[in-house]
């Protein structure tokens, strides 16, 4: 792989979200099944009753002359000359990009509709309510884009970019947070997540820096503590919040440190100086590629993990630019060389044959062709609001995750 994953960004987890506060902490519906048309009139309403400000915007009804320009709001790596240069030479639409450190700052990014700079954001599941909820997205006419008809299932309509059947984007790749461990010091695969909560590897423990580790713990308390009553890792109510967030705290002696770059937690492996942990796949197989003796392994209890989206900014410059990469980006070939050359598994179905065409055994190993048992243990990323998804007022916003995490967690 020749550039690394997402980097969560230290400084930005400081800021209480720079963009959406004020509609997540009035309290912010989840997206529910319907049939709305995308540009049919009024707003598209979530189960809780909020309403996306921009559902009546007019979508595209065919995509025209390109207008030569394409400002992307991406993760470090998802813009990598091997399928944009491509891009670029088919559609003369010039690739300018802007990289994000972490889904706050997509957010802040994207204030305004993209402030009529950035066409599109590949946000993940943490930050595509918080964006669609603001009304800094547009509706996406889905007929554009051929291979949406080839993705999986759970990739067509999901409810982190699709309101009311309303899309506002197209998805694009999503894979696990798994558990890593040095295989030198496990005689045996760990089955479990206890092992980063156990005193026994003080020291020696590395996690993300990101306030949606409290998912994590919660996923985790919700197998092992079942009278807590969770139910959903990012739906919580106060004492389920403070019980995953007490976790977490009591864990903190045994972090050897908080991971903010892919880089940091492959250099502390390597070193020694750290023996388990949490990470992506991208970890697991540059380690691997280095011939260090890596495991890695999703528990018992499951685990999260993200699902990403290029998503159209409500004010976007270049809209035909944007949707002939939209159709671009969802091909299988494409779909292909980003899971392999990331480490993540793509939604479109077809793409399971190029990856082993580029790599030998990839599908297999980003779980491309993984039963549906695989990922329905995936608990992904989704924006925590106040408004539960059965209409309850009593779940912890996303402001109070960010604020627990830099003042009780670490």
């Amino acid at each position: 792989m020749t550039t690394p994953p997402r980097a969560v960004s230290r400084s930005a987890k400081t800021a209480l979200l720079l963009a959406g506060v004020a509609v997540l902490a009035a309290g912010c519906g989840s997206s529910g099944g319907g049939s709305q048309a995308a540009g049919s009139g009024g707003t598209a309403t979530g189960t809780s009753g909020l309403t996306v400000p921009t559902a009546h915007l007019p979508v595209l009804q065919k995509i025209g002359k390109g207008e030569g320009q394409l400002n992307l709001i991406a993760w470090e790596g998802y813009l990598n000359p091997i399928w944009v240069k491509p891009f670029e030479k088919q559609t003369g639409c010039q690739v300018n990009a802007k990289y994000a450190g972490s889904s706050d700052e997509m957010v802040a990014l994207m204030k305004n509709g993209g402030g009529g700079q950035y066409d599109m954001v590949s946000s993940s599941g943490d930050a595509d309510l918080r964006i669609l909820y603001a009304g800094d997205a547009r509706p996406v006419n889905i007929n554009l884009i051929p291979s949406w008809n080839d993705f999986f299932p759970a990739f067509k309509s999901p409810a982190f970019n699709t309101i009311n059947g309303v899309h506002y984007g197209v998805s694009l790749q999503w894979g696990p947070n798994v558990l890593m461990y040095n295989k030198k010091d496990f005689s045996t695969p760990p089955t479990s997540w206890s092992v980063i909560y156990n005193p026994k590897y003080k020291g020696q423990v590395t996690v993300p820096d990101n306030p949606i580790q409290i998912a994590d713990a919660a996923l985790y308390l919700e197998k092992t503590k079942p009278s807590l009553g969770i139910t959903d890792p990012y739906e919580l109510t106060q004492p389920q919040f403070q019980a995953a967030v007490s976790l977490l705290a009591s864990q903190r002696p045994l972090i050897e440190k908080y991971w903010s770059l892919a880089s940091q937690e492959i250099f502390d492996f390597k070193n020694g100086n750290a023996t388990v942990g949490a990470g992506w796949p991208y970890q697991v197989s540059s380690l691997k590629a280095a011939h260090f003796p890596i495991g890695d392994t999703i528990p018992a209890q499951g685990a999260t993990g993200w699902a990403d989206t290029w998503m159209l900014a409500a004010k976007a410059p270049h809209p035909n630019c944007a949707y002939m990469w939209m159709r671009y980006i969802s091909t299988p070939k494409v779909q292909a060389e980003q899971a392999v050359n990331y480490g993540e598994t793509p939604d479109n179905k077809l793409a399971c044959g190029y990856m082993n065409q580029i790599q030998a055994g990839s599908c297999d190993q980003y779980h491309a062709n993984a039963p549906l048992s695989y990922f329905h243990s995936i608990a992904l990323w989704k924006t925590p609001l106040a408004t539960c998804d059965n209409g309850k007022q009593d779940c912890v916003p996303y402001t109070q995750w960010v604020a627990a995490w830099n003042t009780q967690v670490k």
